[in-house]
C-alpha cells in the first residue's frame, strides 16, 4: 500500500531547466511555484505545480486540479490589480516546455504585439533586478491575505 503514495511529491519536484532560465521564482504559494517571466514587456506569470513527471492538467490528481484553478484566479487578480490590464490571457499549452506549467499574462491596448499573442513575439526585453524586485514586492503584497 505505501508504494502508491509518494512520501514527500515536493521532494521530487524540479522545474524545467528552460523554465528555472528564462523566469525568476517570485514564492511557493501551495500547490505551485510562483515564476516571473524575464521579459518586461509583459507582465508576465507563470505557475508551475511542484509535482513530478506531470504535463497535463488531468495528470494531477483532482484536488491538485481544484488548487490549480484556485491559484490561477488567486494570481490572475492580484496581477489584473497590480497592472490595471485590460485582459488577462492565460494558457496551458507545454509544446516546447512539456512540464504543466500556467502562463498568466497581463495585456491591454497598446502593448507590444497587441492584440496578438506574446509568444514568439520579438525578443525578450530583461528587467534590471530593481524592476523585478518592486514589481514582486506590489504582486506578493496584492497577494496577501
Amino acid at each position: 500500500m505505501k508504494e502508491a503514495f509518494r512520501e514527500n511529491p515536493l521532494s521530487d519536484f524540479r522545474p524545467d531547466e528552460r523554465l528555472a532560465r528564462d523566469s525568476d521564482l517570485l514564492t511557493k504559494i501551495g500547490l505551485c511555484e510562483l515564476r516571473l517571466m524575464k521579459d518586461s514587456r509583459w507582465p508576465w506569470l507563470v505557475l508551475v505545480p511542484q509535482r513530478p513527471d506531470v504535463s497535463e492538467i488531468f495528470d494531477l490528481t483532482p484536488l491538485d486540479q481544484t488548487m490549480l484553478t484556485f491559484e490561477t484566479v488567486l494570481v490572475s487578480e492580484a496581477l489584473k490589480t497590480v497592472t490595471g490590464a485590460t485582459k488577462i490571457n492565460i494558457g496551458a499549452l507545454g509544446n516546447i516546455v512539456r512540464q504543466l506549467h500556467v502562463h498568466i499574462i497581463a495585456r491591454s491596448e497598446g502593448d507590444p504585439n497587441w492584440p496578438g499573442p506574446v509568444w514568439g513575439y520579438g525578443t525578450a526585453e530583461p528587467r534590471s533586478a530593481d524592476e523585478t524586485k518592486a514589481f514582486a514586492a506590489k504582486l506578493l503584497d496584492a497577494l496577501a491575505p
